[in-house]
């Protein structure tokens, strides 16, 4: 509770940086202005800070008064190419980005966090670590932070723990969501070129039209998820973009169609992902058209050590309340590249409830929606939960 009540104390700290940032949205890896703000706001800490060589990461070190593990605690902080359209004061200044996955919100926590632990190194048997990273939104910026040595930033004692939060519209405010094993899917991408043979619209028999096996493609791949796969270990595949031709009297050569395979276990994205390819390449063959396939690799999935999802459950109800800390009944199908960190350490991520008191959570406009607006008084229960996670982790 002493958590809690200092976070709220510094909660005017912490939502003048959320709000500083939120103007300034930078897209991708490199984001120089938001790295610049991250680096003034850890200047006067006690955190020996390092950046990424590859990206714009930062990675700092609080070492606690006793030696002891080393516990990670992540913040993304890149936005969408989205044009913001909220009408909030502090809306994006950047035409076509906008932090619509609250990103900025999560670093403005982190970085509170940062502070609340900073003044209770006393109490630390160990070090935290502190991830903020850019490039979640597709562009694997957790995979080039281990790359660079993340899990060794303190080598005598490599990252034992992680925890990470989310911020979503779509649950009430203040709650902290989890659960135990998948809690996000892995997300791959495909593409498939069809050549067949092009022509005059008049004459399809002297053709190899590619548009209708496109659209038997299509038709195949649902008829595939829903007769193949077990719903107890489940799929999605969605085709979201087909092109072909140029004219209503012409028959093109090729015809193109991409979409996402979302998938919650390894051997399930393995096999969903052969049978995409299958599908696409045998119906092709049936017509005799020839299928290019091509996989796109994604995020993992994203699973959470039951041990300390656990741990995240009862820290929300001893912080929050008993009712702030909710079991989450099934997966989400997004991604999350936080899934590199947790295949290689025992952690967890939750999501943080954030709908604005005027909404409800179910209509309220959601996260990469142009719309969306949290909910800025769930930030100090955020706040309390990173610092609560690492000091429960360093209690030694």
């Amino acid at each position: 509770m002493d958590l809690l009540a200092a976070a709220r104390a510094d909660a005017d700290w912490v939502v003048d940086l959320r709000r500083r940032l939120h103007r300034r949205p930078e897209v991708g890896l490199h984001l120089p202005q938001t790295q610049a703000m991250v680096l003034e706001a850890l200047a006067d800490l006690p955190i020996e800070v390092t950046t990424g060589r590859s990206t714009s990461s930062v990675v700092g070190v609080l070492r606690g008064a006793r030696p002891g593990p080393t516990y990670l605690l992540r913040g993304d902080m890149d936005a969408l190419p989205l044009q913001e359209d909220t009408g909030l004061p502090f809306a994006s200044e950047i035409p076509g980005a906008m932090h619509a996955c609250g990103h900025d919100t999560h670093v403005a926590m982190l970085l509170g966090a940062a502070r609340l632990l900073a003044e209770r190194r006393d109490q630390l048997a160990g070090q935290v670590v502190f991830m903020v990273q850019p490039g979640e939104e597709g562009f694997h910026g957790a995979r080039y932070m281990l790359e660079e040595g993340l899990l060794a930033a303190v080598p005598e004692a490599p990252v034992s723990g992680a925890f990470a939060l989310h911020i979503s519209a779509s649950f009430p405010t203040g709650t902290i969501n989890v659960r135990p094993g998948p809690l996000m899917a892995a997300a791959d991408h495909f593409r498939v070129t069809l050549r067949g043979a092009g022509g005059h619209a008049s004459t399809p028999h002297v053709t190899a039209d590619p548009v209708p096996v496109a659209a038997e493609i299509v038709l195949a791949l649902q008829a595939m998820v829903t007769r193949r796969v077990d719903v107890f270990d489940p799929a999605v595949v969605t085709v979201g973009h087909i092109s072909a031709g140029t004219t209503n009297n012409i028959i093109p050569a090729t015809a193109f169609l991409e979409g996402t395979i979302r998938t919650l276990s390894a051997e399930r994205r393995a096999d969903v992902v052969a049978r995409v390819q299958r599908v696409a390449e045998k119906v092709a063959e049936a017509h005799e058209l020839v299928a290019e396939f091509e996989r796109v690799e994604g995020y993992p999935v994203t699973v959470n050590d039951a041990v300390v999802a656990g741990q995240v459950e009862a820290a929300a109800a001893t912080l929050l309340g008993s009712g702030s800390a909710v079991p989450m009944p099934d997966p989400l199908m997004g991604a999350e590249d936080f899934s590199y960190v947790l295949e290689q350490v025992p952690g967890a991520m939750a999501f943080l409830g954030a709908c604005p008191p005027d909404l409800v959570p179910d209509e309220a406009p959601s996260n990469h929606s142009n719309l969306v607006v949290f909910d800025e008084d769930a930030l100090p229960a955020g706040v309390a939960m990173y610092a609560h996670m690492a000091l429960s982790a360093l209690a030694g």
